[in-house]
């Protein structure tokens, strides 16, 4: 999966959004999106991209 900035999450999304809270809602779907594929792994899972690599991908790092 591309997890580039700008494709999570995606750039086109957020340039239709023309208000503060309804942008906070895009990342708040975005990033569970993310996660619910992320989590529907069942063996390994794999992220890819380049760099710049998405801002969430900082939320799945395991401490």
């Amino acid at each position: 999966m591309a997890c580039d900035d700008e494709i999570v999450p995606l750039q086109a999304r957020i340039e239709t959004v023309t208000d503060d809270s309804d942008l906070e809602e895009v990342h708040n779907t975005e990033r569970h999106l993310l996660y619910v594929a992320c989590t529907r792994a069942r063996v390994h899972l794999l992220v890819s991209g380049v760099e710049p690599a998405s801002e969430f991908l900082e939320d799945l790092q395991v401490p």
